[in-house]
């Protein structure tokens, strides 16, 4: 007995955590995706960024300065990850047909592995200017743009953060909070930036390039943790947190005895899962339906992300996969076999 749904049919007015945080490129938290407030603060904090990385380009190509060019790259990349997302958003947004029985939320996860991509070059070409720089030294020019180009950035990324912040805390998104700690710590980077160019003032030519050096190695870390968690998706793992909450919450729901077995996949931003639930065995098909109904009541309530369950139901003396097995039998001259 299933109960099936893309669409839940009523809105609620609050968000759950994902259980699934942390400052990740090329992966959307459904804490933001489902709420307009969300987003709305991820558009601003693009138009923010953009702005710094294109004053910064202006610098680096006046300057020559290769700190400066992988602090501009490190905005770059916060700032582009919106782009690939915002066309994965709309693509995503067709309806499920015969084809694509799910939807296309999975073009969310292409793109995810897109940026993670784009992010890891952006670390290497980065690295490989902070080393050629580093061997072949030459001087910093207009140091006083770069060291101001520095303090717009560290200004830029923690107004960047205070946003995210703000409105994090307002959606109660997790994840937008740790977005904007990100965005604050960007801009510590960008201050890294002013004392490589105030040292090369002072005479240590190589202070650029280390500074450089140690941008891209951050740029390299965050490829790393956003690599995790985009493949993780894509291979269709989900934080064990979520599942147990969704064990949880149908495990109250009034007539289930247990819950059996419980499986969940992201197509994007949106989860979908498969619950087996246990009832007593006495009830009839449709009191059995009625708490299948309740169950998949109970769970879109609770995750404001969750866009489909389907609900199976046992009787409790025969509860679990293991019984849904067809014993080993021969038929049509087939050798000895089970399903």
């Amino acid at each position: 007995m299933s109960e099936h749904t893309h669409d839940h049919g009523h809105h609620h007015d609050h968000d759950h955590d994902s259980h699934e945080h942390g400052h990740t490129h090329g992966a959307v938290d459904p804490s933001i995706a489902t709420s307009t407030r969300g987003i709305w603060a991820v558009k601003w904090s693009f138009v923010a960024l953009m702005a710094i990385s294109l004053f910064q380009v202006v610098v680096v190509w006046k300057s020559g300065s290769v700190g400066l060019l992988a602090d501009t790259i490190h905005n770059f990349a916060d700032a582009f990850t919106a782009v690939p997302l915002w066309i994965a958003f709309h693509l995503a947004r067709r309806r499920p047909g015969p084809k694509f029985t799910y939807g296309y939320g999975r073009v969310e996860d292409l793109a995810g592995i897109a940026i993670v991509f784009i992010i890891a070059f952006s670390s290497v070409a980065a690295g490989y200017e902070a080393v050629q720089r580093f061997l072949h030294p030459r001087a910093v020019e207009h140091l006083w743009a770069v060291a101001l180009a520095s303090i717009i950035g560290f200004v830029g990324n923690e107004a960047v953060a205070v946003l995210r912040i703000r409105v994090g805390r307002e959606i109660e998104s997790a994840a937008l909070v740790a977005d904007g700690y990100h965005a604050r710590i960007d801009g510590l980077t960008s201050l890294a930036v002013l004392a490589g160019a105030i040292a090369v003032w002072l005479g240590f030519l190589h202070a650029d390039a280390i500074v450089g050096l140690l941008i891209s190695f951050a740029i390299a870390r965050i490829v790393w943790q956003s690599a995790r968690l985009v493949f993780t998706r894509v291979l269709d793992g989900v934080d064990p947190g979520v599942i147990e909450e969704i064990r949880h919450t149908a495990g109250h729901t009034p007539g289930v005895v247990k819950v059996t077995e419980v499986r969940a996949r992201w197509l994007g931003h949106h989860l979908h899962a498969e619950v087996n639930v246990a009832v007593q065995s006495a009830l009839t098909v449709a009191q059995g339906h009625d708490i299948a109904k309740a169950v998949r009541h109970d769970l879109l309530h609770r995750f404001s992300y969750l866009a489909s369950v389907v609900v199976h139901v046992d009787p409790v003396d025969e509860a679990g996969e293991q019984f849904h097995r067809v014993p080993s039998h021969s038929h049509d001259g087939l050798p000895l076999h089970s399903h």
